[in-house]
């Protein structure tokens, strides 16, 4: 099992004000399911990747409707839901108690990395995200922002996030970073040593999670406790990446849990690109692993539990 921590046990950065740190401290537990481990449904590939992630070969016609994401979020274990402000606007009346984490910037893939290095900028500002939780009720627990580490645009995205950091911090949300090494100077964006330095940028600026994707190297489980250690008391967790097969995904899980020390994992596309019910199994699988401290095995009998 994985051990529960109390109010008293998170960690509250110190630009939070007193007057917010009750809201702060239920965001984190809310949004941790009161472990510190973070189970994150990922949705913001529609703007990432286009339509390529949620309609064609050997995706489930399900994903190829926005609310399929929704759908999931709501029925299955996950610990928050990460998303556009848009598409809660037009789909949070109906699904207003999930752990919102709303994605702030984001930018399509037409124009590639040999053409010009990536740059994403903020869409929407923290005052009009907290404004909007307080007028529509929507559980909105943090929010998410993309930096490309690397690209010579990088002092643009450092200095946004810095500052959404300590305005989302001021408003009691809880903040998570999306750092992948990215550009056309940066030639193995999965080396271990690089992630490392990205896992360490994110704590110099005060993120509670960062997300990054698993390196690979001869050993990734191990080569990843670069990474954790570097981030200090900032969480790593691992992208999910392209969907692959089940126990595979899993068993990755558990030792990026297990020997490197993460502290969860944010998952898209091995969970939409599901139909409904093998994605709502595939959450809980992850969440069993994540929050509950199951063994692969286990997990994986939870997912194929669907076929009973």
């Amino acid at each position: 099992m994985v051990k529960k921590i109390s109010c008293n046990e998170v960690l509250i950065p110190l630009e939070t004000p007193k007057s917010m740190h009750e809201e702060y401290i239920q965001n984190y537990l809310n949004l941790t399911r009161n472990t510190g481990n973070l189970m994150l449904f990922a949705g913001d590939q529609k703007i990432e990747h286009l339509n390529e992630d949620f309609y064609g070969k050997d995706i489930s016609k399900d994903d190829a409707n926005p609310e399929h994401l929704f759908k999931i979020a709501k029925s299955s274990k996950i610990g928050g839901f990460a998303v556009q402000f848009g598409l809660l606007s037009r789909y949070g009346h109906d699904y207003k108690d999930i752990n919102y984490i709303i994605k702030l910037n984001s930018k399509t893939n037409l124009v590639e990395t040999n053409q010009k290095d990536p740059i994403s900028r903020s869409l929407i500002n923290i005052n009009n995200i907290l404004e909007f939780k307080k007028n529509s009720g929507i559980n909105i627990v943090g929010v998410g922002y993309t930096i490309y580490l690397g690209s010579e645009y990088e002092p643009e995205m450092l200095s946004e996030a810095s500052k959404i950091i300590y305005e989302a911090h001021k408003g009691g949300l809880v903040v998570i970073l999306w750092i992948y090494p990215r550009g056309k100077s940066v030639e193995n964006e999965k080396d271990p040593h690089l992630i490392a330095g990205a896992t360490g940028v994110a704590s110099c600026l005060g993120a509670d999670f960062v997300k990054v994707n698993y390196p690979k190297s001869e050993n990734p489980a191990e080569s990843f406790k670069e990474a954790v250690m570097a981030a200090g008391r900032t969480k790593v967790v691992c992208a999910g990446g392209s969907s692959t097969d089940i126990e595979s995904f899993l068993k990755q899980l558990y030792e990026q849990i297990h020997i490197s020390g993460a502290s969860g994992n944010a998952t898209g596309r091995n969970i939409h690109q599901k139909s409904f019910s093998d994605a709502i199994s595939m959450c809980n699988a992850i969440y069993a692993i994540t929050i509950d401290g199951k063994t692969v095995s286990e997990a994986l009998n939870i997912y194929n539990e669907r076929k009973s």
